[in-house]
């Protein structure tokens, strides 16, 4: 298989640092950069939890600090979840590492407008970097090959009953990037939910008995007990490594095209997704949306990229 070169932006958090194991390590990724933005937590912890991530596993790639705030409401955090440094769990050595000096935006930009069209965004946070890069430079919308992002639901949410937590951060830069005719992948709610990493699978992780198997349990053991107190879930999901799940073997997922629009009305709809999954509307369908997940053969697939540190 082809190499697929891709961009992650994203907001560590305890499953974005399991994302970029993946994406670092899987032989048919060809990660490019890592670009941050606010969203689990504010910039300055999401940016140090990413740089954290990279020094503790000695990742050899380059990471861009992008935006601080959403392009038009007030920004939330989900400490709720992920608790007050955005990665609550883990311990890290003193941080030797620093981001590079050009911005998220513009290396998304140049890196786009210098490529020949073969580079997948795969964002696992607020789309507020992705959306500001289609603003300032609107010709790279043609230069990429696609979208792959974890957001959104065509069910209920669970930052409000109508909102998923990465669309609801920054709605106007989903209805941005959800209307740029850029073709999308939605790993949404109704399947991450189902990644649900149970104290058998960390156990499992652990057995690698190497430094990416112990940080994969200090996340998720964590989160065993924030998404119970929050959602009754009886474990974390592994919402955002459904992205780099989706790109190594598509077979895993079950996906259906749908027209989907952001609502960016300031009423209790406020971020949702509103997927026309009956077909009601008659528009043309712009996303991917994912609607079930193997789960088993993902975690095979998240624990053959742990082994490989």
């Amino acid at each position: 298989m082809e190499k697929q070169k891709i961009i992650l932006d994203c907001d560590p958090g305890h499953d974005d640092a399991i994302t970029m194991l993946m994406a670092y390590i899987h032989p048919n990724i060809d990660l490019l950069g890592i670009t941050i933005v606010s969203g689990n937590q504010t910039l300055e912890k999401t940016v140090k939890n990413g740089l954290s991530v990279a020094q503790h596993l000695n990742m050899d790639v380059k990471i861009y600090s992008g935006a601080s705030e959403p392009l038009v409401r007030e920004r939330v955090v989900a400490d709720n979840v992920h608790g007050e440094t955005g990665m609550d769990g883990p311990v890290f050595d003193t941080l030797n590492r620093e981001p590079e000096d050009k911005r998220a935006v513009q290396f998304i930009i140049d890196t786009l407008l210098d490529s020949e069209g073969d580079i997948t965004l795969v964002p696992t946070g607020p789309l507020t970097n992705i959306a500001l890069a289609m603003k300032l430079e609107p010709s790279i919308t043609s230069k990429i090959k696609e979208i792959v992002l974890m957001g959104g639901a065509y069910g209920n949410g669970n930052f409000t009953p109508s909102a998923e937590f990465n669309i609801f951060a920054d709605p106007e830069a989903a209805h941005i990037v959800f209307k740029s005719g850029v073709p999308i992948v939605m790993m949404g709610l109704d399947v991450t939910n189902k990644t649900l990493c149970t104290p058998e699978i960390i156990k499992r992780m652990e057995s690698t008995n190497n430094k990416a198997g112990q940080l994969f349990s200090d996340l998720m053991n964590f989160t065993l007990k924030t998404q119970f107190q929050e959602f009754g879930l009886e474990a974390g999901p592994l919402h955002d490594a459904t992205t780099i799940g989706y790109l190594v073997n598509k077979d895993l997922f079950e996906v259906q095209d749908m027209y989907v629009e952001i609502d960016i009305n300031r009423g209790p709809s406020y971020g949702r997704t509103v997927c026309d999954e009956s077909d009601v509307l008659k528009k043309e369908h712009n996303v991917k949306v994912a609607k079930n997940v193997k789960v088993d053969e993902f975690f095979d697939l998240v624990y053959e990229c742990i082994r490989m540190y």
